[in-house]
């Protein structure tokens, strides 16, 4: 992982827990990836699912084209806050679902037929112009955690060959397809095989290809070179526009969430109590699952003081993992743990009725640092009644 996190912010400065997102690292994402747009003439979109911290749309739509959302809320997110294009998928809608998104969506992109069949006269009866796609399902599994894998066995997610409805495509004018998840561009071409041994006989009538998200383009040692070279070999063979839409891509490593110690106890070894929570402010870590970094931090019995750290809901299991350090934790001691702009703040909870972490933004480049939203107890409240 890239250690790309702002070292000179004063933490004194920091009420934990609290969520500090980089401009600058945000700049330099935006930067390789409008280096593909350029190269290829793709466009690419902002996976609000990932990332919808909307305080930094101004920046991120000098570059996306737009947002791809999965709910009317992510879709009026997107249109008022992002004011670039919207593109919607799920994998149902329902009819107030529908009269929601016709007045919202630039594009439609629909799991099923049979959902394109229903809401054909929707869309069609709909004052503004709307696209419509169809997501299919390319029956090539890359990801190596199932839960993630919209191609496994049996997934919801997408048409396969067999049920693909040809006689239907009338008004569909674009195709949707995602099976990645952190990954080079390799797994990408491998996809693009199996896409066009299934589907390829239909390309040629679509006016649009969205390549999903999952692709990590911003990683270093990502090949960019090859990423080019199959959109703009796709572009040209079917003659179709090509939209990606990454999420992880746009905020990777440029974001941190700063923690305190609360309590040192010892239960056969030694445990730190923090004032965040693995189940309540970064639930990947226990969904993926996976082990975060932090800042000073090795593996177990890498340094000579070794703790397990937790957090401090309820839950028995919210254990973010094993680490150690130099010198021993003290109680008050902050923690800076790395990469946690995507999937963290959208997938945040009340449970136990924890606080949300604070919000910040960070430039790097000027050393200037403000809380940009603040949460408390009517936040809680109003989830509940």
């Amino acid at each position: 992982m890239d250690r790309s996190y702002p070292i000179n912010i004063n933490l004194s400065k920091i009420s934990t827990p609290c969520f500090v997102v980089n401009e600058s690292a945000l700049k330099h994402n935006l930067k390789i990836l409008d280096e593909v747009q350029k190269r290829t003439g793709c466009k690419i979109l902002l996976a609000l699912k990932a990332f919808a911290m909307f305080s930094v749309f101004p920046l991120l739509r000098g570059t996306l084209h737009g947002i791809c959302a999965s709910s009317p809320h992510e879709a009026r997110l997107g249109r008022e806050e992002f004011q670039r294009e919207v593109h919607v998928f799920a994998a149902a809608y329902s009819t107030t679902d529908m009269n929601d998104l016709v007045g919202l969506a630039d594009y439609i992109i629909f799991n099923s037929f049979s959902q394109w069949k229903r809401f054909r006269g929707y869309v069609e009866a709909s004052p503004k112009t709307i696209c419509c796609g169809i997501r299919i399902n390319p029956e090539h599994s890359e990801g190596a955690v199932p839960i993630y894998d919209p191609c496994a066995p049996f997934s919801r997610l997408g048409t396969i060959r067999k049920y693909f409805e040809p006689k239907s495509l009338d008004g569909i004018s674009g195709m949707h397809f995602h099976n990645l998840c952190e990954q080079n561009a390799d797994a990408l071409k491998r996809t693009l095989k199996s896409l066009e041994a299934k589907f390829g006989e239909f390309l040629p009538g679509m006016k649009w290809v969205n390549f999903g998200g999952g692709h990590h383009i911003t990683r270093r040692g990502y090949d960019l070179d090859l990423l080019c070279r199959l959109i703009q070999d796709f572009r040209d063979r079917y003659d179709v526009e090509v939209y990606l839409e990454p999420g992880e891509a746009v905020a990777l490593n440029a974001g941190i969430l700063v923690a305190s110690v609360l309590d040192i106890v010892f239960n056969g070894k030694a445990i730190a109590i923090l004032d965040t929570s693995a189940a309540t402010h970064m639930p990947d870590v226990l969904e993926m699952p996976y082990r975060p970094e932090i800042v000073g931090s090795g593996m177990p019995e890498e340094y000579p003081y070794s703790y397990r750290l937790a957090g401090i809901s309820c839950l028995a299991g919210d254990v973010i993992g094993d680490y150690s350090f130099p010198s021993p934790l003290e109680i008050g001691q902050k923690l800076i743990f790395l990469d946690m702009a995507h999937y963290t703040m959208v997938k945040t909870t009340t449970f136990n009725g924890i606080n949300l972490p604070a919000i910040g933004l960070y430039n790097s480049e000027t050393n200037q640092f403000r809380i940009i939203r603040k949460f408390g107890y009517e936040d809680y409240k109003n989830r509940l009644s």
